[in-house]
C-alpha cells in the first residue's frame, strides 16, 4: 500500500460528533450539525465564538 493510500486511509477514520471542538480554516468551534451531501459526503455544521455557522468537510477539520 502506497503511503498516499495510507494517510488516506487514517483520515478517513476520523470522527466528529456534535459537541466537539474543532479548529477550522477560519477559528475554533463546536460541531453543532452534521449533514449528508446528495453524493454521500458528510459535512460539518462549526459554530464559531460569534454564534456563526459554517459547514466543512472533514479534510478542513482538526480536533482542538
Amino acid at each position: 500500500m502506497s503511503r498516499r493510500a495510507l494517510y488516506d486511509r487514517d483520515m478517513t477514520k476520523t470522527t466528529f460528533k456534535p459537541g466537539d471542538d474543532v479548529v477550522t480554516p477560519r477559528s475554533r468551534g463546536k460541531v453543532i450539525d452534521i449533514c449528508a451531501t446528495p453524493s454521500g459526503q458528510f459535512i460539518f455544521g462549526i459554530e464559531d465564538e460569534t454564534g456563526e455557522v459554517t459547514y466543512f468537510t472533514p479534510k478542513a477539520l482538526q480536533h482542538a
